[in-house]
């Protein structure tokens, strides 16, 4: 399957400018995915800035 990362672009809402994987949903995922964590696209902007991809911060936010 090709990559559409410049489709992507338009809808990313990741701020971490030197990752790799950025417009890249499918590596995203499976690097978050191996890491118990989820991609910026599930957080709102205050908690994205944290860079704190954990399950337990994406619920902390889901609470508010």
């Amino acid at each position: 399957m090709e990559c559409i990362s410049e489709k992507n672009k338009a809808h990313c809402t990741c701020t971490y400018e030197p990752c790799p994987r950025k417009y890249k949903c499918c590596e995203c995922l499976q690097h978050h995915r191996k890491n118990d964590e989820l991609p910026a696209c599930y957080f709102n902007k205050e908690f994205e800035k944290t860079y704190d991809r954990s399950i337990g911060n994406f619920l902390r936010m889901r609470q508010r």
